[in-house]
């Protein structure tokens, strides 16, 4: 049994969000004006359960998800290396489930995502996660992070934007990462990450209509290495190629030791008229922060630096 299409939702301005304080995480990442190139997540596979209802800081475990199951579903992600969300739509904290779960695979040429129904929580457990089954999903599907339970920011800023947020398939999901780039939005079944995302999103929205990136907030896709997205970011900004598909990633050669605290390397892109190669440096920020609204401990993040130069076919 596969679940029939979301109704189509019209676009709508986001609600005021209220004043943050000034020492939640994004509040402060706004101000040092940190960048979010670069931090997108290493997972290129992903299962979505639905499950409305409060989530707590280990959404699987502690909300209305039948626990017996939760041990062994994480076990099998973790073992599959596949990222488990739960999600909800926008202001469907409290409403009936209608068991809906998905597969998404972001992979380059494998990307699709398909929605099932399950009777119980177990089935997922027997479930395959491959695209055999449920109903595959011809539209993107936008999932904004509004994990409260794990960090106050994503849902003082994610659940306005997933309110209004002008797309026909948009859920409510838990956490993503990179909270103090709240609100944080994933397009699957691409995997393309974005922070920051402002007011309703349109911009963000009709950029994938287009079969394009909205380069102002993405952090990068997913299962593409952070050297990676540094210099695919930096090359689309620098020739406007804005293609979802643009500058795929052919090579990448580290020039120091992996952990040193400046690392380098070199990264080969697919363009369109021959090679595009990208000397990628990266280092600690010259400010320690407070990076996340839990955090105890001042930590440095990553910059990026990209120096690109272009070869002829």
């Amino acid at each position: 049994m596969t679940p029939a299409p979301p109704p189509a939702r019209t676009g709508s301005r986001a609600r005021p969000v209220g004043r943050l304080d000034e020492n939640r995480c994004s509040v402060r990442a706004l101000a040092r004006g940190d960048s979010v190139v670069a931090t997108a997540s290493p997972v290129q596979r992903w299962l979505l359960i639905e499950q409305p209802g409060p989530w707590g800081r280990d959404a699987l475990t502690e909300s209305r998800f039948d626990r017996d199951v939760a041990a062994p579903l994480a076990r099998r992600a973790r073992a599959e290396n596949v990222r488990l969300l739960l999600v909800r739509r926008p202001d469907g904290r409290l409403a009936d489930s209608g068991h809906r779960w998905a597969y998404a695979d972001s992979r380059r040429g494998r990307e699709g995502l398909w929605w099932s129904v399950r009777t119980s929580d177990a089935d997922l457990l027997s479930a395959p996660w491959d695209g055999s089954v449920g109903e595959p999903m011809s539209r993107p599907t936008y999932l904004v992070c509004t994990h409260g339970g794990h960090d106050a920011c994503c849902a003082l800023r994610g659940r306005p934007l997933a309110r209004a947020l002008p797309a026909p398939d948009v859920w409510e999901c838990s956490h993503l990462g990179g909270d103090r780039f709240a609100a944080n939005v994933v397009v699957l079944p691409h995997g393309f990450y974005y922070g920051q995302v402002p007011g309703d999103g349109g911009e963000l929205v009709r950029a994938h209509e287009r079969g394009q990136v909205a380069l102002p907030w993405l952090r990068g896709r997913a299962g593409v290495s952070t050297p990676g997205q540094a210099a695919q970011h930096y090359a689309r900004e620098a020739l406007g190629l804005l293609g979802i598909d643009d500058l795929p990633v052919l090579s990448i050669e580290a020039t120091t030791p992996a952990g040193a605290e400046v690392e380098r390397w070199v990264v080969t892109l697919a363009g369109p008229d021959g090679t595009v190669t990208a000397a990628v440096e990266s280092r600690p920020s010259e400010e320690a922060a407070l990076l996340t609204c839990r955090a105890t401990h001042p930590a440095h993040s990553r910059t990026w630096h990209v120096d690109l130069a272009e070869a002829p076919a």
